[in-house]
């Protein structure tokens, strides 16, 4: 980000507080050595990580498990011209503890999409990085044109 791109940038606490109220977000990931991206529904986990639900059988749940993957969450309001971005990214991890699979069976994300066998992965947030434009203006000081 540039200091003077328009946009305001979060600290790792506000990025935080904004993805707790996201209910879909985005893993970006590598599929046959190209970028790829899904929607996912997700919680943050107690200690900030990103946790995501899927069939134990799916292309995601292996592709992802020991992969460093990117997270991304936001809200725009078109209308407004306001909104914001969070990105984190970090080594996803296949939950394999049965204590902590239990746990988040209880307290983790629902899948949208049921399946026989799910499993749960874990996103480690080691780099986390958001920014916001509030009502259009920049810090420029100029209004975008209607």
């Amino acid at each position: 980000m540039y200091a003077n791109d328009g946009f305001r940038e979060l600290d790792r606490q506000e990025c935080l507080s904004l993805l707790a109220t996201a209910p879909v977000g985005r893993i970006v990931y590598t599929r046959q050595a190209l970028p790829a991206v899904l929607p996912v529904n997700f919680c943050l986990d107690h200690d900030g990580a990103v946790v995501v639900r899927t069939s134990a059988d799916s292309e995601l749940a292996s592709a992802l498990d020991g992969a460093v993957v990117a997270f991304e969450a936001d809200e725009v309001d078109a209308a407004a011209h306001s909104g914001w971005s969070v990105v984190a990214m970090g080594l996803a991890t296949r939950v394999t503890d049965p204590v902590e699979h239990a746990r988040l069976l209880r307290s983790g994300p629902r899948s949208w999409v049921p399946a026989p066998q799910e499993v749960f992965v874990r996103i480690a947030q080691e780099l986390v990085t958001g920014r916001e434009l509030v009502g259009g203006r920049t810090l420029y000081g100029v209004l975008p044109r209607s």
